[in-house]
């Protein structure tokens, strides 16, 4: 066997114990996802929120978000809407005004970006003394439902400090390219996040629909002026020992690209990010969650060591496709056998039942079911990405999603 044959065999075999591992680590862990019980909000209105909502140039969404804040059902005099226009040069700012938040005009041609816009924010509540006992973030496109702010005031009094509100989308039928983001975060949903908070792990922050005790915030700062904002501030936490949980009935509701090119552009974005994380933050988080014996941070590394959860459905399909297609008599045919076909299907067809199981549990609109059919086509797009992504890690430059639509809360009830 020649030295090229032998270094692709020990690299299969890497790949193969790796991808195999992080497979069926995901199917046992998803399996906790499938209880869900309403939880009962057993304290009354207390907390005081700041509510921090960064945008660029987001005159056309801001405004459904703002109505739907103040549709809350939660005592007015409890909450202030903060929006950041961020280098703006449309009537972002006009348009907070009109709808009663009050605005913060900012201009910094080189911190640019939501992480420096919230940052700032947190500068100014500090130098004001603002009495908030708790930050809620948004983006500037987003739709929240009512019961959100008293869902967050409950988790507070029961002792936690970093939550995660549910992330829906609100655009889910506009193209293939949005249902295939939907299906996505259904899954997610259900499957990760919520399977994490029954098991009592720390559950990844989706950078909206956040919640973070204030004082928390002041000792920490907030430090995460990277493309993944809320990744960093969320691995730090763990570090720190405080668990973020997730709020399943806290929902909000995000716009997701309709076109792939614009999908591809911010998932890249997502991608360079995670990497810089990872980058930082992996090792440790590993070597902590062994020594400790805490399997809190060991889940958070393993979390960082795969890009993302749905690159696992792309590894494990080209596993099992060069397990289907290769030759019986190659030179590498008792390494393509190290794990046995029959276990690459059996993953492969657990992971992709996962998806229409999630549907089911999150009981949503009969339509989302056709989108699993071009589902693995959207899939296989995070592999190119993901592998850009990584010899593109050092890029920090923010790449702004347009938004079109405004979407109000009514609209997506009414579908």
């Amino acid at each position: 066997m020649s030295l090229l044959h032998g270094i692709l065999n020990v690299v299969y075999v890497i790949m193969q114990i790796f991808t195999g591992a992080i497979g069926v680590y995901q199917i046992a862990m998803s399996v906790f996802g499938i209880w869900h019980r309403k939880e009962k909000i057993i304290h009354e209105p207390r907390k005081r929120f700041a509510v921090v909502i960064p945008g660029h140039n987001e005159e056309r969404v801001v405004g459904p978000l703002l109505d739907s804040l103040k549709s809350q059902d939660y005592p007015a005099e409890l909450f202030d809407v903060h929006l950041i226009a961020d280098n703006c040069t449309d009537h972002t700012a006009d348009v907070g005004r009109n709808h009663g938040a009050i605005v913060h005009e900012r201009t910094d041609k080189e911190k640019r970006g939501k992480g420096f816009a919230i940052e700032s924010i947190l500068e100014r509540f500090k130098a004001s003394q603002k009495p908030y006992d708790a930050i809620v973030m948004f983006d500037a496109d987003n739709l929240v439902e009512p019961a959100f702010l008293r869902i967050m005031n409950d988790k507070l009094c029961r002792g936690h400090k970093v939550i995660q509100g549910y992330l829906g989308v609100k655009n889910p039928f506009d193209s293939w390219v949005s249902v295939s983001m939907a299906i996505s975060y259904w899954f997610s949903n259900r499957m990760w996040q919520k399977a994490r908070q029954n098991l009592q792990l720390s559950c990844s922050l989706g950078g909206t629909g956040l919640c973070i005790d204030y004082q928390l915030l002041q000792e920490m700062g907030w430090e995460a002026t990277g493309l993944t904002e809320d990744l960093e501030f969320g691995v730090r936490c763990v570090e720190r020992g405080v668990i973020p949980i997730w709020a399943h009935d806290a929902k909000v509701y995000d716009e997701k690209p309709t076109e792939i090119l614009a999908s591809c552009r911010q998932r890249l974005r997502w991608m360079q990010g995670h990497f810089h994380c990872a980058k930082h933050h992996m090792f440790p988080l590993l070597r902590q969650g062994l020594m400790e014996r805490n399997l809190v941070k060991l889940d958070a590394g393993i979390y960082l060591f795969q890009p993302m959860r749905f690159l696992i459905l792309f590894l494990t399909s080209i596993m099992m496709l060069l397990q289907v297609t290769t030759p019986k008599q190659t030179v590498v045919t008792h390494i393509t056998h190290l794990l046995p076909t029959d276990f690459w299907v059996g993953v492969n067809l657990f992971l992709y039942l996962q998806m229409p199981l999630a549907l089911l549990l999150e009981r949503v609109n009969w339509r989302a079911y056709f989108g699993l059919a071009i589902l693995p086509f959207f899939l296989w797009t995070w592999g190119p990405v993901t592998l850009q992504a990584y010899f593109t890690k050092a890029n920090r430059n923010w790449s702004h999603t347009v938004h079109k639509r405004a979407i109000r809360l009514e609209h997506m009830r009414s579908r």
